[in-house]
């Protein structure tokens, strides 16, 4: 680990400072509060952040950032993890560093809402965490969960990009697994977990169609499924899932999330005057018979009316939780608190198996079936072996010369001599 980079991280995490920007040439930038301030006595050349970048990537994260020109990652080190994006600018490469602490925080000392706790009771269902970036969705969730792996022996097994906290199994039985480093993708992940016996799974994000789909059958199943959405508000969240897909599907989608969703937190990160930072204010939807209905029936302008008068049955509005409960609060927790405590944090090593190739390029994606598969973007193939694969749009030859060369193998006709020079 670069020297002066952990020497940044810790002054940081001292200064609660909770991201970092780092580019070439330019003063360092850093986010206290919210707020973005410059260091101008910090200062990376070109040269230094390619060097560090190189020393941080494996070579598969070196090929994604060569090939895609950005690539995220995490680490950890000094009981402090830390969320990496590192992306090409007209300055080079810039580092985008979200600072993450390695011991887990509970609700309590997030300022959650006490009622967070019933979550982990919870047995099945859909558990949908929403807010913008950086407003503290994947803390939230990671907070329930090992409330979950202390009450719980169950089984959790989480699909991220990248992992961002780390577990240390304690009830629970907890596996990870990190997109493009254990599994090649979202959609792969829920293919397999269904076969792997969990009881909890955490999806990192819902950005396409097919990944909303396949986390809904999941929930369907009878599994306890969390998920995280960027969305402002419930009824935004509600609507991104009911029109994620089109005709008939968008039907099956909605009875789907109506049948499935337990609650809907939506969070934004509020600077406080009396607490001196930021602190998460929720609305908070708990899937009622009057919720699921407005769902099922796509009548999401009742929504604002429902949580106002559910009450009784812990639903908030964003602008009722502040008043009944962040402004009755007599004291707040400070984030920060939750840096520093590595006593409990994971140790464990991350292990590369003999039989798995780390670097390889996931071009080639097995699927469950045919019918799982990318049909409007991909082509679906055979092996040798008779498994179907699909092959992505963005392998680096064209799709047009990939077919070329499936029909040439197929039957014998030499391919278009024009494609084969591309």
């Amino acid at each position: 680990m670069n020297k002066r980079f952990s020497d940044l991280i810790l002054a940081a995490i001292k200064q609660r400072i909770s991201d970092l920007h780092i580019t070439g040439g330019f003063p360092l930038i850093f986010r206290s509060d919210g707020i973005i301030h410059f260091d101008k006595n910090v200062k990376w050349t070109h040269t230094e952040i390619d060097a560090m970048v190189k020393e941080m990537l494996s070579e598969r994260q070196l090929l994604t950032l060569r090939k895609k020109w950005s690539v995220d990652f995490a680490m950890s080190f000094n009981h402090v993890r830390v969320r990496i994006n590192t992306f090409y600018t007209t300055r080079g490469l810039s580092l985008a560093i979200r600072l993450l602490p390695e011991t887990i925080p509970d609700i309590t000392s997030l300022n959650l809402h006490p009622s967070l706790n019933q979550i982990r009771d919870l047995r099945s269902g859909l558990v949908l965490v929403c807010g913008s970036t950086g407003s503290g969705k994947s803390t939230t969730v990671a907070a329930i969960i090992e409330e979950i792996n202390r009450a719980k022996p169950v089984h959790i097994i989480t699909i991220e990009d990248p992992i961002e906290y780390r577990f240390k199994p304690k009830k629970a039985f907890i596996e990870q697994r990190e997109v493009g480093v254990h599994v090649p993708s979202f959609n792969q992940g829920l293919l397999d977990v269904l076969r792997e016996s969990p009881d909890v799974i955490f999806v990192g994000e819902l950005r396409e169609p097919d990944t909303i789909r396949l986390t809904l059958n999941a929930a369907e199943s009878g599994h306890l499924v969390f998920a995280t959405l960027h969305a402002t508000d419930a009824e935004d969240a509600i609507y991104r899932i009911n029109n994620c897909v089109s005709g008939e599907s968008q039907e099956v989608i909605r009875y789907q999330f109506a049948s499935t969703l337990s609650w809907l937190l939506v969070q934004q990160l509020t600077y406080i005057e009396k607490a001196g930072f930021r602190v998460p204010i929720l609305s908070i939807t708990r899937g009622s018979a009057s919720v699921r209905s407005s769902i099922r029936d796509n009548k999401l302008t009742q929504l604002e009316n429902i949580m106002l008068g559910g009450k009784q049955e812990g639903m908030f509005t964003m602008e009722l939780y502040q008043k009944e409960f962040i402004n009755n609060r007599a004291s707040f927790n400070h984030p920060h608190r939750s840096f520093g405590m590595g006593a409990d944090s994971s140790r464990e090593t991350d292990r590369i198996s003999s039989l798995i190739d780390p670097n390889a390029v996931q071009d080639v994606v097995y699927m469950a079936s045919v019918d799982d598969a990318y049909k409007d973007q991909n082509v679906t193939l055979k092996g040798d072996d008779g498994q179907p694969y699909v092959v992505l749009e963005d392998h680096d030859m064209e799709l047009k010369d990939i077919i070329a060369q499936y029909d040439q193998q197929e039957n014998g006709k030499p391919a278009d001599k024009g494609k084969k020079d591309k």
